[in-house]
């Protein structure tokens, strides 16, 4: 077993006595640090920074530095995977991403390669292996990627939406179009986590960040099913440890049953989610990630510790919480911010795990 100086993510994870609740936070590695932007600025752009090992180590690595963080998350994007496919990604200054080729009819969805994560994203599993290495058994790392459902979004769309027409109109007028589509990236999405975790990930994580647009009946059919096909694929034990797996969709407090009946490790919750309800309804199957709103970090120190001490008490006693936001940082929070978070954290949740 790789000897770890901080275990007690994992341990979280899988529901097993912590001495505290640990914490990271989505998007830790980011925007909201000064040095951040200078590493970034130093690579030329966005992707350049993803695709040098060094650097997103250095910037996984930067949070840790300054917040005593339970785990390090991978730094990249979630659009590696159609990028990895031939859509062709681009970041403009200031905007969001974009596909040069975006899928418009079922012949592009059958043209789609199979590609191999050691070749064509061969650039994230060097910084998957570069990370643990600098890490040196201090904390985990996590790898992640984005559901079918919601790489699919951007694949369709050509970038990011607010209205989702155009996957809408394929789901609704081309279902079997976007199912082949589904299909083929729940495939892809197995590869590249089981190459992560291959790599050096300890624990990987899907992000559904779009599945709450969904209708309710469509969300099991277009964006649960092949997170399920997904977790059903992964390799769930390496290096002598279990390897946890953590779903999270943005907007999902409605389907927290059937997510937790995936077979996953841990249920990602946003702040529209009630932590003792949800711990009342999945916390006897599976972990709870979350859920405190990422705008509570703008907050003078005593609303941010009133925020941590209410989310510790809905949880209540015993493991089987990692503390998170319900979101990602927001790049604009003071960088003091989330060391009052954390240091509330962990001073606060002793008292629940004696």
């Amino acid at each position: 077993m790789s000897v770890l100086k901080n275990d007690r993510y994992l341990k979280a994870l899988l529901r097993e006595p912590v001495d505290m609740t640990p914490i990271w936070m989505m998007r830790q590695a980011g925007r909201y640090l000064p040095e951040y932007k200078a590493t970034r600025a130093q690579a030329g752009d966005f992707m350049s920074l993803c695709r040098n090992a060094e650097l997103a180590c250095e910037v996984t690595l930067q949070p840790l530095r300054r917040y005593e963080l339970d785990a390090a998350i991978l730094f990249s994007d979630i659009l590696t995977v159609p990028d990895a496919m031939g859509l062709g990604l681009s970041f403009g200054v200031g905007e969001g991403p974009k596909f040069a080729r975006p899928i418009t009819c079922k012949s592009a969805v059958e043209s789609l390669p199979v590609f191999d994560p050691e070749i064509e994203l061969q650039y994230v599993m060097n910084a998957v292996r570069t990370i643990r290495r600098e890490l040196k058994g201090e904390v985990p790392l996590i790898g992640f990627s984005g559901s079918p459902w919601t790489l699919a979004t951007y694949m369709v769309e050509g970038g990011s939406s607010k209205a989702f027409t155009k996957i809408k109109k394929m789901l609704y007028a081309e279902p079997h179009t976007l199912h082949l589509l589904l299909d083929k990236l729940a495939s892809a999405v197995t590869l590249y986590l089981n190459a992560q975790i291959k790599a050096g990930a300890q624990a990987v994580m899907i992000f559904d960040t779009w599945g709450g647009v969904l209708a309710h009946r469509d969300y099991a059919d277009f964006s649960l099913q092949y997170m399920h096909k997904i977790v059903d694929g992964l390799i769930r034990e390496n290096e002598g440890r279990k390897v946890p797996v953590t779903l999270f969709t943005k907007g999902g407090g409605l389907w927290l049953e059937a997510i937790a009946n995936t077979g996953c490790d841990a249920v990602g919750l946003d702040w529209t989610v009630n932590l003792a309800e949800a711990k009342a309804r999945i916390g006897h199957k599976v972990a709870l990630q979350g859920n405190m709103d990422p705008s509570v970090l703008y907050a003078p120190q005593a609303r941010i510790e009133q925020e941590v001490r209410q989310i510790l008490q809905d949880f209540g006693n015993g493991s089987g919480h990692v503390f998170n936001l319900g979101h990602g940082i927001h790049q604009d929070v003071p960088s003091e911010a989330p060391k009052i978070l954390v240091d509330a954290v962990h001073c606060y949740s002793k008292p629940y795990h004696q």
